[in-house]
């Protein structure tokens, strides 16, 4: 038979209610009677009925995540932030995936109305104005990571993807490049690629820099994005000296393809990524890249939710800084225009 709660109070000889504080993390007791308790726990194997617990208390504790389908690394240290976050508050995380682009949108919310999640992290999928009303229908609070919606409703937590572009790009500039490609970013994906665009043209048009639509090749945001990038600046011979690249996939694409072209990064093309994943720094030569706090995000996302799920408190946006990671993957370039 099971054990259960009176079985840990009669096993400590502490009361029914302070077993429950203990198991519930509600404090209120001392640091000898938490051990007594967990050890008891562990003793005679009492595990909490959390189906029972959610008919009374309305609550599954537990949060879940939509995400597109994508092997970019950067996904696990947004999971990792969340999870740590979600378990030190005693919830659980289930995780879908809304196919490569966001298709499977609709198909992940049903599931998480199914499970009954008390809230909901989306990251890295633009919700276009057909997904609001289903995601209202389920009236539970919901935050975004770095992802925007059409009308600005749902609060997100994201970095500046204009600033962070444009830094990126006047710091090329600042080396003395001019012909500065852009590689891998969508031109329809509103979410991410459209602000960086913008920063990569502001930068060039503020530094009096004529924009060259052909420096420009749309992709994914993958490695193979990056490959396609640099084939296609060779093949019509564009006289480019620096890449900015749309993540450090992309980015290790571009140095794969002038790898295999013996072309010298950073002596013969200066190449700066975005995200500093973990990838970025064991690359040869190690790349200098925009960096992006995705643990720290997935854990202010977790904790905005939390905080809204338990105390009722509004959740809002907020903008999280980014940094420029300077390694060896861009050199001054003195030969100017």
């Amino acid at each position: 038979m099971a054990a259960t709660i009176k079985d840990i109070a009669r096993e400590t000889g502490v009361s029914i209610a302070t077993v429950s504080r203990v198991l519930n993390n509600i404090g209120g007791y001392s640091k000898e009677v938490e051990e007594r308790v967990l050890s008891a726990v562990k003793k005679l194997g009492y595990r909490k009925n959390e189906t029972a617990i959610s008919l009374v208390t309305k609550t599954t504790k537990t949060v879940g995540i939509i995400m597109p389908n994508s092997d970019t690394s950067f996904y696990v240290k947004i999971i990792e932030g969340i999870e740590e976050e979600a378990h030190a508050r005693g919830f659980s995380v289930i995780v879908t995936h809304a196919g490569v682009g966001g298709e499977g949108f609709q198909k992940s919310l049903d599931l998480m109305a199914e499970r009954r999640v008390d809230g909901i992290i989306v990251f890295s999928i633009f919700l276009s104005k057909y997904d609001l009303a289903p995601i209202e229908s389920l009236n539970i609070p919901i935050v975004l990571v770095s992802s925007t919606d059409t009308n600005k409703k749902i609060p997100s937590i994201k970095v500046d993807d204009y600033l962070a572009s444009f830094t990126a790009v006047d710091y090329l500039i600042k080396q003395g490049h001019y012909n500065i490609g852009l590689a891998g970013l969508s031109y329809d994906d509103e979410n991410t690629s459209v602000p960086r665009i913008k920063g990569y043209v502001d930068a060039l048009e503020k530094n009096q820099i004529p924009v060259n639509k052909q420096f420009i090749d749309y992709g994914y945001f993958s490695f193979q994005s990056g490959r396609r990038a640099m084939s296609g600046y060779l093949e019509r011979k564009e006289p480019i000296t620096a890449v900015f690249c749309a993540s450090d996939e992309t980015a290790l694409g571009i140095i794969s393809i002038c790898y295999e072209n013996k072309i010298v990064v950073p002596d013969d093309l200066s190449v700066v990524g975005y995200d500093n994943s973990r990838i970025a720094a064991m690359v040869s030569p190690p790349l200098t890249t925009i960096s992006q706090p995705f643990h720290e995000m997935g854990k202010r996302a977790c904790l905005k939710l939390l905080d809204c799920i338990l105390n009722g408190k509004k959740i809002t946006s907020e903008i999280i800084p980014f940094e420029l990671i300077e390694r060896k993957s861009v050199k001054k370039n003195v030969n100017n225009r």
